[in-house]
């Protein structure tokens, strides 16, 4: 039975085109080290591998999460402390007016207390980009709204926030609340609030009321030293559930890599074995076509 020459010739550019089409892919994946450039060249792999990357964009706002989470106890932290220090200037000046001192020792010290209650209002109403630290969800507007006389002496000071939480998302299972509690906020306030009292006690001579204001600063700095040591507490998780997180990722990474990734010494082996497949089928494409022709002439 003979077969047609240009059946022969099809087939052999057939194969020639297939081992073509295989050494293109081979040398791309060479070049490229990936192993799935297109997604019909693994589609089983392509759906595993879009299923991790979805995990890893997950992963990726869970970290953004944990750097705004961090960045807000920690901006927190650092107004707290620096209230801790007002808080123990205003605790000695509250020691030394309960002794005997003068009127001019009295009036420095009122005047000394003009000033931390100043800083006091400009502290709790700090702020983390445009959103107010110590206000509960009320971000927007400054959260200690003070009063002030005819001389613009601060009187007493109100709060406008709120003791909401925004807990922030770290992980599937894991949420927490950066910023200060109400309790914390509300504290402050009355912390602002016995610097005046203790300013107006010396103002007035009353030995009492300076002792009674200096009782309620030490309650005040109690309140201070816990919402520190909460802060540090909120920063030790916020970073070991990044450190997870971070290893979560790395595990995806290798996970991806291993889906995509080629082999590249057996891709090697793979394209140096195509390319003699494909110099072979040349050849011999060569000599049975010009044997074919040879004897049809014959």
């Amino acid at each position: 039975m003979r077969i047609a020459s240009n059946t022969v010739a099809e087939n052999f550019i057939r194969q020639i085109q297939q081992l073509s089409n295989q050494q293109t892919k081979l040398q791309g994946q060479v070049s490229t080290g990936r192993r799935i450039a297109q997604p019909e060249d693994d589609p089983a792999a392509i759906g595993r591998v879009l299923n991790l990357q979805s995990q890893q964009q997950t992963l990726d706002q869970f970290a953004r999460n944990a750097t705004r989470a961090l960045d807000l106890s920690q901006a927190s932290f650092s107004g707290l402390s620096q209230i801790k220090k007002l808080s123990d200037r205003a605790t000695e000046i509250g020691t030394l007016g309960t002794g005997a001192v003068s009127a001019e020792a009295r009036a420095a010290y009122a005047s000394e207390l003009n000033q931390l209650i100043e800083q006091g209002v400009q502290l709790a109403n700090s702020r983390l980009g445009n959103d107010y630290l110590y206000a509960g969800t009320a971000v927007d507007q400054p959260p200690f709204v003070a009063t002030r006389d005819a001389q613009g002496r601060i009187t007493g000071v109100a709060y406008a926030g709120n003791a909401q939480a925004a807990p922030i998302p770290l992980s599937d299972t894991t949420s927490l609340n950066p910023a200060t509690s109400g309790a914390t906020n509300a504290g402050l306030r009355d912390f602002v609030n016995h610097l005046v009292s203790l300013r107006d006690a010396l103002e007035a001579n009353d030995g009492a009321a300076v002792s009674t204001a200096r009782t309620s600063l030490i309650a005040s700095e109690d309140l201070l030293v816990s919402a520190l040591a909460e802060h540090g507490a909120v920063q030790m998780r916020i970073e070991t559930n990044r450190a997870q997180q971070a290893a979560l990722a790395e595990n995806l990474a290798g996970l991806i890599a291993a889906e995509t990734e080629a082999d590249l010494p057996a891709t090697v082996v793979k394209l140096n074995q195509a390319q003699t497949a494909y110099q072979a089928a040349l050849q011999s494409a060569a000599t049975i076509m010009r044997t074919s022709l040879l004897d049809y002439l014959n």
